[in-house]
Formats: structure tokens, sequence, C-alpha cells
């Protein structure tokens, strides 16, 4: 699935840890000229260059393609010890934390894997699928809502900061979801249940946040929630990403 850049810039402009300039983008000869040093960008962090050029997560700067008489500059993406094999450096946490880089040998159609470097043992684990994936994590984490809900949507946000589609469909990413539970107040109605998303029309998605099934998705009218929405809402379907996708 391919991360929405509609609903990535409203997770952009809307998440207190993220800051970013919609008025400094890289233009297109620096992307190319950066291209040919570090290879083929990832296509979501492509258009945060693009889009913002330069930005922090939590203070911390993520790197950019500066002007040519800066490209040896700490936050350049160019500099050098960024491309360490097939491994490309963006991102440090602040004092001296983790690092973050695309993992050039996990492509996954125009973007890269995203994995962390434990800055003690050098381990590494893939925490994301894209950089707006990495993200969308990272926010999550900001927000209180740890990696998602539940692993179905824990699994998208790995991807996507949530799906908007065509036919009004929206599933939430972890900018929307605490007030849009809140909202419908589905903690006091269906307690053991998450909304994840609506259909523009009346209609919301629930799946459990625990329990055996944590992968089937109902769709219930919002304005008649029932602590059990596997009896009075429709089954959708048990594979989110799959559905969506089709």
């Amino acid at each position: 699935m391919e991360p929405d850049l509609t609903l990535l810039r409203q997770l952009i402009e809307g998440s207190p840890a993220i800051r970013a300039m919609p008025t400094r983008g890289v233009p297109e000869p620096a992307l190319r000229a950066a291209e040919t040093i570090v290879g083929t960008l990832p296509g979501s962090y492509r258009w945060w260059l693009s889009t913002y050029g330069t930005g922090t997560l939590h203070g911390s700067e993520i790197a950019t393609i500066p002007p040519a008489d800066h490209a040896d500059s700490h936050d350049s993406l160019t500099a050098p010890g960024r491309l360490r094999g097939d491994r490309l450096y963006f991102y440090d946490e602040p004092d001296g934390g983790d690092s973050y880089a695309f993992a050039l040998d996990r492509p996954t159609k125009h973007e890269y894997a995203v994995v962390r470097r434990d800055h003690l043992t050098g381990e590494e684990d893939e925490i994301a699928d894209t950089f707006a994936g990495f993200l969308t994590v990272r926010t999550a984490l900001a927000n209180g809502l740890r990696d998602g809900p539940n692993p179905t949507v824990a699994r998208l946000w790995r991807t996507t900061p949530g799906v908007l589609l065509p036919n009004g469909v929206h599933i939430y990413g972890p900018d929307t979801i605490a007030e849009r539970n809140t909202t419908y107040e589905v903690r006091e109605y269906a307690p053991h249940w998450v909304l994840i998303g609506d259909d523009s029309g009346g209609s919301g998605f629930f799946m459990r946040h625990h329990g055996k099934d944590r992968t089937s998705v109902y769709q219930l009218d919002l304005g008649a929630l029932d602590p059990d929405p596997t009896t009075s809402g429709t089954w959708v379907t048990d594979d989110l990403l799959d559905w969506l996708g089709s």
C-alpha cells in the first residue's frame, strides 16, 4: 500500500512532535543531484524534501539537502557518514539517542524500510515500511498510542498515517483516532472496541482492542453504538489491508 500523502501532510502539520515549513521545499534539480550520490530516494521522503525541505522531529533535525555550498553540513543527507553500505542514515534522536536509516536492501515498491540502530548495542530492528510510516509510528508514540490500538492498525501505520479512499472510507491515523473515539464516546458504549475509521456517511468501522479476534472489522451506525458490534453491526473483513487495497 502506498502512503497517503494528503493524510501525511495533515499528520505533519498537526503533530506537536514535528516541525516543518511548507515554504522551504528542495528544488527538483537538487533532489536529482543528491540521488546521484546516495541513490534513488524513497518516495514519501522525497515528497517531504520537495514539500518542506527541512524539519525536526522531537527537536532533532531530519536530514535534508542544503544548497551545494553547504553539502557537508551536519544535517545534509549527502554528508560523509550518512551512507554506510546499504544504510542511509537520515535521523538521530536527541542527546545521542538511537539512529534511523533507510535500509536500501529492503525496498518496498517506491520506498525503503526504516531501521533503528541502538546507540548502545549497535543492534538493528525494523520499525516502519516507509518514511511516512516512520513519522506515523513516532507520532503514535508521542500521542501515547504505543504502536497502535491493535496489531492490524499498527501494521497499517508502519506504511501510512491512515487511508482516505475516493468512496469516502477513512481509516484514521494516530493524529485523529483518539479524538474520534472520544467524540463518539466509544470507550463508554463499546469499551472493548476501537473506532478505526468511518465511511463519511454516518457509519464507523470497529475492531477489538483485545481478545482472540483482533483482525475482524465491523461496520456500525455511529448513532447506535452497542457493546458488541458483532451482533449489532455488519462484518466487513478480517484482512483490513487487503480490503483497503481492493
